[in-house]
């Protein structure tokens, strides 16, 4: 892998494919002829694990939006004290501003990655969701509604949430980076 791939590589659209998640969903050793009863109980059980996967998924998605909740809520609290404390600052020296700022900054790239993250788990998620629901009677979110969205390609179908939601801590980066350079231009003339 080259210098470039190497930089690049972490900022690709990447999922697993649902290939993948087949071949490590099912285990070798059970299947409906090792049950007493064969497929009936078999079939329970798979959809339990079903019912049991969709939850722990639904709670994936409750946990990112408490983070982007708490990470929404510093930097909305940051800006109201940066309104009260910056027209002092802006008469001394903008160089106290520099540390801060590089640890906002620092702050939002990782509210960017934590979305990111959140993306790659939830992507994996969804495939696993829909490769059980291969051995369910309907597949009401692989096939009915993942297929009805265009699977997330046609933006006019479907814009995935958390490619919106990462904009959001870029948004704040860019606005710390802006008010630091006018509090320096401000302060040198």
């Amino acid at each position: 892998m080259n210098a470039s791939d190497r930089l690049t590589r972490p900022f690709r659209r990447v999922s697993p494919s649902i290939e993948t998640v087949r071949g490590g969903l099912w285990t070798t050793t059970v299947d409906a002829a090792t049950y007493i009863d064969g497929g009936e109980r078999y079939q329970a059980a798979i959809l339990e694990q079903y019912r049991l996967y969709v939850e722990m998924t639904d709670r994936l998605a409750a946990r990112r939006g408490l983070t982007n909740t708490f990470l929404l809520t510093v930097n909305t609290a940051t800006l109201t004290a940066a309104g009260a404390v910056l027209p002092q600052v802006w008469t001394q020296s903008p160089w106290l501003l520099v540390i801060p700022c590089l640890v906002l900054v620092g702050q939002c790239a990782a509210w960017f990655w934590i979305i990111r993250s959140y993306r790659q788990l939830s992507s994996a998620k969804f495939r696993v969701i829909g490769a059980l629901e291969e051995r369910l009677p309907a597949s009401p979110y692989w096939r009915a509604e993942w297929g009805a969205l265009g699977s997330g390609r046609d933006r006019a179908l479907y814009w995935p949430v958390t490619t919106l939601e990462q904009w959001v801590p870029a948004l704040f980066a860019a606005l710390y980076l802006a008010v630091f350079v006018v509090v320096v231009v401000h302060a040198a003339g």
